[in-house]
């Protein structure tokens, strides 16, 4: 385990640049996740005490969307809401979209907004994101084929395509889609992946970053108005209260002043003045100023506040329609084959909220079949017990690749690591850093949950 200390991995001073320190080399202070520990320290401002929601297997600790434009390693986090009764916000508002919605005049409010915005003479009306997965194919094709408008869809291209989430995005263009693919600079993103993995423990920032920023500034662009996302977050544990509104908060994805911008969890300035990257390949990740989205009168629409989402149904639907296609195989950490199959990264991902926050992917996709009806409380605690936190071995070699950087490739981003090349012992190092003793404990030689929602079952 190395030395019995703690020293968090964050930007330090070194005469005249700062290093980042090798995490196999300064271990963590095991005093603080022994067994009887208490009280014990609270990481990222979460909860103290872990609860998990009485209907789904989701827990306390599960974070709310955040501006990923302000995510440093102070960050706290806002996190779901548990009522009096023990259930989360995800549940109640699920409760709420299947009992209390009125859909049909929902939809009716869909029709009339496609109607003020719609074509007459055959340009672009509306403008769908999507990586052409199950729920982006399914909020383009109804637009265009149910409800009569002329979408042009976008895509912030993922960090490594799987071979079947490629064919995917491809299937989706050909059955019968304009779109603009945005491939950022390979070797900057790679960058700013290994900084956020290094700062935040946050491998997909770099994606959620263009995820929710491409489309409006590119909206603005091309000058189209009406931008559909699909479901609200309210429908995975944001507050009930932003499922009230159909249009996404500004704040998301627009910003003033660019001193103000984080990537990676670093400065925007110290991005170009210590890592040696060009403003100008930064530019895809600014955040777009919310006076020229204003002045362009942007709006952005949850297509899910309008029609009832379902992801299996989508997902049946995409490749009844389309020809989409599931990951061959289980992904790792969960048991699902269908959701966010086309990036390599995501299983990287997932693997982190579970050091984090000790949320893996299993709990994410398990609540959400809950909340659907589509599976029983129990059984999701047993899917829980079996595959979440599991690590994701199919791509690791490939991916720990990707978050290294080698000197010949970054002369002046290198030199900012005690060992810019990432293995799996590095890793695992620089994990340890990231837990909370307030979930995890050290015993027996290895690290496990102090509380999990099977154990209390």
């Amino acid at each position: 385990m190395g030395a019995d200390f703690d020293k968090p991995s964050v930007l330090r001073p070194n005469g005249h640049s700062q290093i980042y320190s090798d995490p196999r080399n300064e271990g963590v202070n095991l005093k603080l996740y022994k067994l009887e520990s208490k009280p014990m320290e609270t990481k990222y401002g979460l909860p103290p005490n872990v609860a998990f929601c009485r209907k789904c297997v989701i827990s306390n600790q599960r974070p709310n969307s955040a501006v990923e434009y302000k995510h440093t390693a102070d960050s706290k986090k806002t996190v779901i809401a548990f009522d009096d009764d023990g259930v989360c916000d995800a549940c109640r508002n699920a409760a709420r979209k299947h009992a209390a919605i009125d859909w049909e005049r929902r939809r009716a409010e869909l029709v009339v907004l496609c109607d003020k915005h719609r074509s007459r003479n055959g340009s672009y009306d509306c403008l769908v994101p999507g990586s052409g997965g199950k729920d982006s194919f399914y909020q383009s094709w109804m637009l265009k084929y149910e409800f009569g408008m002329n979408p042009l869809t976008c895509t912030w291209a993922p960090h490594i395509y799987t071979e079947w989430g490629w064919r995917n995005f491809n299937r989706w263009i050909h059955s019968g889609f304009d779109n603009y693919l945005l491939t950022p600079n390979g070797r900057v993103k790679r960058l700013m992946t290994r900084l956020a993995v290094e700062n935040l423990f946050h491998p997909f920032q770099p994606f959620i970053i263009g995820q929710k920023g491409f489309a409006p500034g590119f909206a603005a662009k091309m000058d189209i108005p009406l931008v559909f996302y699909g479901e609200n977050e309210a429908e995975y544990g944001n507050p009930i209260a932003d499922n009230d509104s159909a249009k996404r908060d500004f704040a998301y994805f627009s910003m003033v002043a660019d001193d103000e911008i984080f990537l990676g969890g670093v400065s925007v300035a110290d991005l170009v003045q210590r890592f040696g990257v060009r403003k100008a390949d930064l530019a895809a990740y600014m955040p777009t100023d919310p006076n020229i989205l204003s002045g362009k009168n942007i709006e952005v629409h949850y297509l899910g506040y309008y029609l009832k989402w379902h992801p299996q149904s989508a997902y049946y639907f995409a490749s009844e329609h389309g020809g989409f296609e599931a990951s061959p195989e289980r992904t790792p950490g969960t048991y699902s084959k269908y959701n966010s199959v086309d990036d390599r990264i995501d299983d990287l991902h997932y693997y982190t909220t579970y050091v984090k926050f000790g949320i893996g992917r299993t709990s994410y996709d398990a609540a959400q079949e809950i909340r659907s009806g589509d599976i029983e409380r129990a059984e999701g605690v047993a899917l829980v017990k079996r595959y979440d936190g599991e690590f994701p071995e199919r791509f690791a070699d490939e991916l720990l690749n990707y978050l290294s950087l080698p000197p010949e490739i970054y002369p002046e981003a290198s030199k900012q690591f005690v060992d810019p090349i990432m293995d799996r012992a590095y890793f695992d190092a620089l994990a340890n850093r990231f837990r909370s003793p307030h979930l995890w404990a050290y015993d027996d030689g290895a690290w496990r949950l102090r509380r999990t929602v099977f154990q209390e079952n």
